[in-house]
């Protein structure tokens, strides 16, 4: 009987214990869950706060553009590229700037250290300076391996690489454009949301980017900075003078594919070949005569008006257009931009030249 009852006794223990041991596995694989799951929260709760860390290290934030700031003073003076205040000027110039700081570093042009000795145009660095240089030198040094386009600057190079490698990974949400960088999304979307932050502080109109802003308040300056070193003649943009320092080299890099014309600029080529469409969307109401390029069909108008509003200095005879009055001005000042790329004569205008190197090349129009 003792051996009996033992032996129950054994066996009451043994189950309990089983039991136990059983809810304890239960256990262990329910606290190996836990650390997993607090980790998880962990690692929301850490984005969380540093997403709140931002609001509050920029709790400033423009309401035109929604750009943030950590100081309200930042975003005043943020404020007014939208506004178009500029209320720093300079007592030299009557140039003036949205912020304290950029009229410091303008005062530094008047020195006449840092200035350009093409154009005149100033600048507050050395470094800027040398960069500028390359728009008259017209030095690119870094060139595309792909397409063979040069660049003054190693930054517009490197942008430009991107669209050769197709790394278009800033996408519109509106219209699913992709674009190479994250600033031309930006500009891009503002044709969806229809935003103009940039005003001008000469008139009512606005602009999508600063650079179109730029551009435009030179119309109300007259500010023309790029100059053309054969010539004299200046520009408001580089591009322009890009493209007009190729009448002077002979470089004319757009061709026509129906006749083989070549032309100095992509607008050119387009605009000729309305020629071979036949199409003459500029119709004179007096004449009916047509015209596939707006600035001839003006021209044509006034010689129905008999406008010759550009008159010589020289010698008192009338033009109705710009560009004859300029080149009859040669006549007078002996001056031959022109120049033959075979041999060493001067022409007065372009037509000439191109008739004269036919001569070397036995091209026949």
């Amino acid at each position: 009987m003792e051996f009996i009852k033992e032996e129950i006794e054994d066996t009451s223990i043994s189950e309990p214990f089983r039991i136990k041991h059983e809810d304890t596995e239960e256990q262990i694989d329910w606290m190996e869950m836990k650390p997993q799951k607090h980790e998880l929260n962990e690692e929301e709760e850490e984005k969380q706060s540093i997403k709140t860390q931002r609001t509050k290290d920029k709790p400033h934030t423009c309401s035109q553009c929604g750009k943030s700031f950590n100081r309200k003073g930042n975003l005043k003076t943020h404020m007014r590229v939208h506004t178009g205040e500029k209320p720093f000027t300079c007592t030299q110039c009557g140039k003036s700037f949205y912020q304290a700081s950029s009229l410091s570093n303008h005062l530094q042009v008047h020195s006449g250290e840092k200035q350009c000795n093409q154009c005149g145009k100033d600048f507050h660095s050395s470094s800027h300076l040398k960069q500028h240089l390359k728009v008259h030198s017209d030095e690119r040094p870094s060139v595309c391996s792909f397409c063979g386009k040069s660049f003054s600057g190693l930054y517009s190079f490197k942008q430009h690489q991107k669209t050769h490698n197709e790394v278009r990974d800033h996408v519109c949400c509106e219209c699913g454009k992709s674009f190479t960088r994250a600033d031309c999304l930006k500009l891009h979307q503002r044709i969806h949301t229809g935003e103009k932050p940039y005003k001008c502080s000469y008139c009512d109109k606005s602009f999508t980017d600063s650079g179109s802003l730029k551009s435009h308040e030179r119309v109300h300056t007259g500010e023309k900075p790029y100059h053309c070193t054969q010539c004299g003649k200046s520009f408001t943009h580089a591009s322009a003078l890009r493209i007009h320092q190729r009448i002077h080299s002979g470089e004319k890099p757009f061709n026509c594919d129906q006749c083989d014309k070549k032309f100095i600029s992509s607008s050119h080529l387009k605009k000729h070949l309305n020629i071979h469409l036949d199409e003459r969307p500029y119709v004179c109401s007096l004449c009916g005569k047509g015209f596939s390029w707006l600035n001839n069909f003006q021209q044509h108008q006034k010689t129905h008006n008999e406008v010759k509003d550009h008159v010589c200095c020289y010698c008192g005879k009338s033009f109705n257009r710009a560009g004859n009055l300029k080149q009859h001005q040669r006549i007078h000042t002996g001056e031959k931009p022109y120049n033959c790329s075979y041999c060493d004569k001067s022409f007065n205008h372009s037509g000439s030249l191109k008739s004269h190197e036919r001569l070397h090349t036995g091209e026949k129009p």
